[in-house]
């Protein structure tokens, strides 16, 4: 697909989304920089388009519109100051609470900052008055689908339960003018538009009996249960129990519980085999997707996604959701589990369907190889860590897990709990603040809080151990000490690098005793001789209250290493299993 080819395929798939959210009016100021918009708009058969040639008018008229119809207009201008005039309609908009979608046309990166004509800082320009801000970027082949999605939640978003405008900034690099994209061509990518539901009130049955129906009518489905999934991880389980579905549930969801949750798809899904022959028809999303790249990545093929998240997100990076559903995921699960056991949908005692049992027999298969192979010798190990940790830890505790390799390994190797309190920053997924986040925890909870850290986190933070032992709470600090940065091993950096420039870039090596570093802080710090003693030392450690470290020592090439032949081994039973 030549360039001006991609252009016109990335306005025309904005445009689809637009419209598919229930946009009919476009106000067009004319302009050179947004000529691909401009010809999207016009070309396309369901929306009105108006002509203004001063741009504070069009954006005025496009606000009129919106407040006739309660329906965002778009108002379309090119580059440079041309946005500018757009502000004060942008201004009463969002005071007016008016909805109102701005499409302003910019330079790509490589115009700004070097004198080229029309172009000025565009990024965020109408600041705190818009509720949502895009910077498209310049498109190519891989974003074109995005476009369509970003279209979709503009318009969603300006007619949320607080209407206002909302602005998204569209690079546009020439050609801007060239041969329209045949729909019977190769170079034409149909925009999939998901619907969206802005907001679901407690009284709105209609859309919870669609779904439920939805849910019915297929037999191959998966739910799955990301952070963000709501307070009652079990709320989720019983749905999945209800629907006879198997639920893959990210340990932080607080949904690993039930009959039919399967703790290593992680590992099941690396297997080519098992990916494909148990590809679903529908997948119903809680919350966040999971951390998992593996399961994400299977999971973002064209099959039909209904998400529920909270009010104000959109948890979709892959824009694979073909219904967003803005609403408290407990409730709608709450709701859906209710009719599912009032509508005679399944018999008293439900029998488990050829897909589910499927599944479930590959989890125990997965899960006894994993165990085994963990338990197989007393060598400290990352994953054996994580899982020993979580499963040992009393009910009422707090649980903080530290991005990076922790949180991975609690999914990959944890297995299926209640009763633990989960925590995790994954709003952003960094590893900085976790010690001083760990505290504020406890403080907050009042209950004993275990966190698990890698050596990084902690020394990302070291500073949030200072009076640690003034603060009258419990907590006891799990740090796996591996001498670095041991998730880049997992990436394509530890492969495009000799050893020396890995280790100098990604690996990291900080020679440092942590143990000398947090008694200096005044904490105490307890060393578990092997694997068998890590979960003893934590809980003895929680049972004692007040401020404690367990560090556990382990080897990062070993740790890949067992990462590896704990994958293979599930890989190989799996395909076994179904040969």
């Amino acid at each position: 697909m030549n360039e001006s080819n991609v252009q016109w395929a990335a306005a025309q798939s904005l445009v689809s989304g637009l419209r598919g959210a229930g946009v009919t009016h476009c106000v067009v100021s004319p302009g050179s920089r947004s000529t691909p918009l401009a010809l999207a708009f016009s070309r396309h058969a369901s929306i009105d388009v108006h002509v203004a040639i001063d741009e504070r008018s069009a954006a005025f008229m496009a606000l009129g519109i919106g407040r006739a119809t309660r329906k965002p207009a778009v108002v379309v201008c090119t580059s440079g100051s041309a946005v500018a005039h757009f502000h004060p309609a942008v201004l009463e908009a969002d005071l007016g609470r008016v909805p109102l979608v701005v499409l302003t046309a910019d330079r790509p990166p490589e115009l700004i900052d070097v004198g080229a004509g029309q172009t000025i800082d565009q990024q965020r320009i109408f600041g705190s008055s818009v509720r949502w801000f895009n910077s498209t970027g310049v498109a190519d082949a891989a974003s074109l689908s995005s476009f369509a999605v970003t279209g979709v939640r503009a318009a969603s978003v300006a007619t949320g339960p607080v209407p206002g405008p909302v602005h998204v900034n569209v690079a546009l690099r020439e050609p801007l003018v060239g041969d329209e994209p045949d729909a019977r061509s190769q170079d034409f990518i149909a925009p999939r538009i998901p619907q969206v539901v802005a907001s679901l009130s407690t009284t709105s049955n209609d859309l919870v009996a669609t779904i439920a129906d939805r849910l019915r009518a297929t037999s191959r489905g998966v739910i799955v249960a990301g952070w963000g999934s709501g307070a009652s991880g079990g709320v989720i389980a019983s749905l999945a129990k209800e629907v006879g579905w198997p639920l893959l549930a990210d340990p932080i969801s607080g949904a690993r519980v039930g009959a039919n949750a399967i703790s290593c798809y992680d590992a099941l899904l690396r297997s080519d085999d098992f990916s494909r022959s148990s590809q679903p028809d529908l997948v119903l999303r809680f919350g966040a997707p999971l951390t998992s790249k593996v399961t994400n990545t299977w999971l973002s093929n064209s099959v039909e996604q209904i998400v529920i998240e909270p009010g104000g997100s959109w948890l979709d990076p892959s824009r694979s959701a073909t219904l967003h559903v803005s609403a408290d995921p407990s409730e709608v699960a709450a709701r859906l589990s209710l009719l599912f056991a009032r509508g005679g949908f399944r018999t008293a005692k439900p029998v488990p369907t050829p897909w589910l049992s499927s599944w479930l027999d590959a989890e125990r298969r997965a899960r006894k190889t994993i165990d085994t192979l963990l338990d197989a010798d007393e060598v400290l190990f990352d994953g054996r860590v994580a899982r020993d940790v979580f499963g040992g830890l009393a009910d009422g505790t707090n649980f903080l897990v530290a991005s990076s390799m922790p949180i991975r390994d609690l999914e990959w190797f944890g297995r299926p709990r209640a009763g633990v309190a989960l925590h995790a920053n994954r709003g952003v997924n960094g590893i900085d603040g976790l010690v001083s986040t760990a505290v504020g925890i406890a403080l907050g909870s009042c209950a004993p809080t275990v966190a698990l850290l890698g050596d990084l986190a902690l020394l990302h933070d070291s500073n949030g151990l200072l009076g640690l032992a003034g603060k009258h709470i419990d907590l006891t600090l799990v740090v796996v000490d591996n001498d670095g940065g041991a998730i880049f091993s997992f990436l394509p950096q530890s492969d495009a690098c000799d050893n020396a420039e890995f280790e100098q870039l990604f690996g990291t090596p900080h020679g440092l005793q942590l143990d000398v570093l947090m008694r200096a802080y005044g904490v105490e710090v307890i060393i578990p001789a092997d694997a068998n003693e890590v979960s003893a030392m934590v809980s003895e450690s929680v049972a004692k209250g007040g401020v404690r470290a367990v560090l556990v020592r382990t080897d990062r090439q070993t740790n890949i290493v067992r990462h590896r032949s704990i994958f293979a081994a599930v890989v190989d039973v799996v395909s076994e299993f179904r040969a």
